[in-house]
């Protein structure tokens, strides 16, 4: 080998080792940088003779796609197991529980313990006020109950207004990423840090909805869903929805008053395993609002309709008409079957026991319809009231069972329902994230490992001296020979 051909050979190894060491300290400094993939230098000889050197042929982003993707399908899991499960913990801390004064459950026990309280004693007006009072509360729990499964409706409304802006950011940006990493690539040179920002894009996009990534032969990425859907191939998708600022107890989007989801201006199904979003918070945000609200509404309206309808029959009050409306009413009128759909968010005490709405305690006692007071010890109508609560008899509406109960056992019984889907939600939700946490380990096991790192940087410093030295010496040869 001449003295040049080893001056090369040297030279083109300490430059080797120089981007190896670069490679190394930036492997080291981004070791929790999330999105980060570990670089490694490709190394080839630089030429078919004996002294060509070495020549670094690509700086290579190692990471595996197979793990990445079953740990972003487990992102969209945690994010839609956990949009569902907040809705019914939210509920569930709404109703309370019967041990709390303020539940739903309580607020009924101490309307019956008023009753019969009043009816011991019928002349005392403070008894009869505290009845009202009491019967009020339970209508007001429900109206509470009601208009908070209508604002979280609202919220879901405008978090899917906020996924989609975002999706279709994403989207873009990744289109962009896509061209910056060809042109990159066409250039010769190094697209990791570019791949990197395009693998943080597609995590939070992953978060939306689940993906499905195809890598290209020029560098670029085609993104579908699960179901088939292209969101990314060539030009990114256009998702479009609209948003209503107030979402209330008879808007669905089955009757149209509440927007669908588009891609590309197709309509497209937000509910079941078969939709193109199935699976990711997007998703969840659909059903939220579209099931699992309309559904907790339907509950709490079944049993509001039991309430009302109880105080609608013929017997209860001798001065009630059969088209007259009872003690619990439909924001003060007769309730319609037809018209039950956000019951809950109108039942009302009557007003005739109201005396700041015009009416009197003293109609609790002797009849909603009464021109005037009656005797001040009877105490027949209260009797009934408290009879009327707990006669047993089966919800008409809803999905909480046959069951003959009292108002207090359909109170506990939909109390049950919500816990119980709560609980499997939960479950669910431990399960999505116990996998998540375990892929996102083994994901950081198979990233930058510093050991590793370190044991490389010692290798790369022993060729950076041997090849020094090679060069020390090729110098010392050559002032010999300039010497003779």
């Amino acid at each position: 080998m001449s003295i040049s051909a080893a001056l090369n050979s040297a030279i083109s190894g300490l430059n080797a080792s120089s981007r190896q060491v670069q490679a190394i300290s930036n492997n080291l400094a981004n070791s929790l940088t999330p999105g980060y993939g570990a670089r490694s230098v490709e190394l080839t000889a630089g030429g078919g003779e004996i002294g060509g050197g070495v020549r670094v042929t690509a700086i290579n982003r190692d990471i595996n796609d197979v793990l990445l993707n079953d740990r972003r399908r487990a992102d969209s899991a945690v994010a839609a197991s956990t949009t569902s499960a907040n809705f019914f913990a939210e509920i569930e801390r709404l109703l309370a529980t019967p041990e709390d004064a303020n539940s739903i459950t309580a607020r009924l026990a101490q309307f019956e313990a008023s009753l019969v309280t009043a009816s011991v004693r019928p002349e005392e007006v403070s008894r009869l006020q505290a009845s009202v009072l009491s019967g009020a509360d339970v209508a007001n729990a429900l109206n509470v109950a009601s208009d908070r499964v209508q604002v979280l409706r609202t919220e879901a409304e405008t978090q899917i207004q906020k996924d989609v802006a975002d999706a279709n950011e994403y989207l873009r940006q990744l289109d962009t990423l896509n061209g910056q990493i060809i042109d990159t690539r066409n250039r010769g040179t190094s697209a990791a840090s570019f791949e990197d920002q395009r693998s943080l894009v597609m995590d939070q996009l992953a978060e939306i909805m689940p993906l499905r990534v195809f890598e290209r032969d020029n560098g670029s990425i085609a993104i579908y869903t699960p179901t088939g859907a292209g969101l990314l191939d060539g030009k990114p998708a256009e998702l479009t929805f609209s948003a209503t600022n107030l979402v209330t107890a008879d808007m669905t989007q089955a009757n149209g008053l509440l927007s669908g989801l588009e891609i590309n201006g197709n309509p497209v199904r937000t509910d079941g395993m078969n939709s193109p979003i199935a699976g990711g918070r997007l998703a969840a945000n659909f059903n939220l609002r579209d099931e699992l609200a309309v559904d907790t509404q339907a509950q709490l309206d079944a049993v509001a309709r039991n309430l009302v309808e109880r105080f609608q029959t013929p017997g209860v009050d001798p001065t009630q008409g059969a088209t007259d409306p009872g003690l619990f009413t439909d924001g003060g009128a007769f309730f319609d079957p037809a018209n039950e759909v956000g019951l809950a968010g109108r039942i009302a005490l009557s007003d005739a026991v109201k005396p700041d709405a015009g009416g009197d305690f003293w109609r609790l006692r002797d009849g909603l319809y009464a021109a005037a007071p009656g005797p001040s010890g009877d105490a027949t109508v209260l009797n009934n009231i408290a009879d009327a609560l707990t006669d047993q008899g089966a919800l008409v509406s809803g999905n909480l069972g046959g069951t003959a109960r009292g108002v207090s056992g359909h109170m506990a019984s939909m109390m049950s329902y919500f816990g119980q889907q709560r609980l499997s939600l939960d479950q669910t939700v431990s399960f999505a994230q116990a996998n998540q946490t375990g892929l996102i380990e083994t994901e950081l096991a198979q990233g930058v490992n510093s050991d590793e790192e370190l044991q490389q940087l010692l290798l790369v410093e022993q060729a950076f001296a041997a090849n020094a030295r090679l060069i020390q010496t090729a110098g010392d040869m050559l002032d010999q020979i300039l010497g003779i």
